[in-house]
């Protein structure tokens, strides 16, 4: 007769190192992993100090100016900056809304097609653009809304405007064309990982649901939503830690003179007048400031996932 195992027997450094022993093969398969992470992540950490100097590339460490808050002052009362982290803000939450429901609604009704052959089709249809790089995705975009491009040609042709509409030089229409071309290019990509959590739903409920007479519609809210709950919070909570996170190459390159005021983010700004200027201070200072926030917003969500009854990172 087997002895149910205490509490006690489970914890402690005694029943760790044994549960280490027996999975060693396992601990030293994620040593190069643990490496390369302690390289690429945490020691490039000790580059923070730029923020407190006035860093000079010629100059030895101990010969740095050290300068306290100072580029952090200037960040949060340069109007630029500010108008910069709205930016930012704005293009995240938008990629982020439209993201997560054209994902969900994409992967539902590829779920629901029953035609094997067609269903594949759609699904590898829908992800080709991913693999595009935003070079080119950004001058296909750009001749899609050109003054002869075929949006205009459309819209004119259904009388719905009077005459052409340079899109990329009007401000107020950048957020939401950025928009549009972030979920266009990973709409399929982001589809994949909902279609994996439907594939895991007990197809028991589907059809004790058609023997109760639930409709499709009625399926689909009761069970397929319901089965993608724990999926859908936790790449919420790992979104909202890239909330400062709204991209770089788009923005970059769908943006101009005439659309700067809204096309500017974070990471272009750090490009723009830190690192393009030698301001390398300002630059990390920035930077620090994007990962201090994004680490809070993390956090904030986990916890407010767990005391809601949800699941969490942690």
């Amino acid at each position: 007769m087997n002895t149910p195992t205490s509490p006690k027997q489970t914890k402690g450094i005694k029943p760790f190192l044994k549960k280490c022993k027996e999975q060693r093969a396992l601990l030293w398969m994620t040593v190069p992993f643990v490496i390369w992470v302690f390289i690429f992540k945490y020691l490039p950490v000790w580059g923070w100090t730029m923020a407190f100097q006035d860093y000079k590339p010629a100059r030895a460490f101990t010969e740095q100016e050290w300068v306290g808050f100072k580029h952090f002052l200037f960040l949060f009362t340069d109007d630029r900056f500010l108008g910069v982290l709205r930016n930012t803000l704005a293009q995240s939450v938008i990629n982020m809304v439209l993201g997560f429901v054209t994902a969900i609604g994409m992967a539902v009704l590829i779920n629901e097609l029953t035609n094997i052959k067609f269903k594949r089709v759609v699904q590898t249809i829908s992800y080709l653009p991913h693999f595009l790089s935003w070079v080119v995705a950004a001058a296909l975009v750009s001749s899609v809304l050109s003054i002869d491009g075929i949006i205009n040609e459309v819209l004119m042709g259904l009388n719905i405007i009077d005459e052409e509409i340079l899109w990329l030089g009007i401000g107020e229409y950048f957020w939401g064309i950025l928009g549009a071309a972030e979920t266009w290019k990973n709409v399929g990509w982001n589809a994949i990982i909902y279609l994996a959590a439907i594939s895991m739903i007990d197809q028991e409920q589907y059809e004790a649901a058609k023997i109760d007479g639930a409709s499709r519609i009625q399926r689909i809210i009761h069970i397929t939503i319901p089965g993608m709950k724990s999926v859908i919070i936790v790449l919420l909570i790992m979104n909202i830690g890239y909330i400062l996170e709204s991209g770089f190459e788009p923005q970059y390159l769908l943006g101009n003179g005439q659309n700067v005021q809204y096309s500017e983010n974070i990471d272009v700004f750090v490009i723009k007048y830190g690192i393009a200027m030698f301001n390398f201070s300002l630059a990390t200072a920035a930077g620090m400031f994007k990962t201090v926030i994004s680490f809070i917003f993390l956090v904030a969500a986990n916890s407010l996932s767990k005391k809601m009854g949800q699941g969490g990172l942690y």
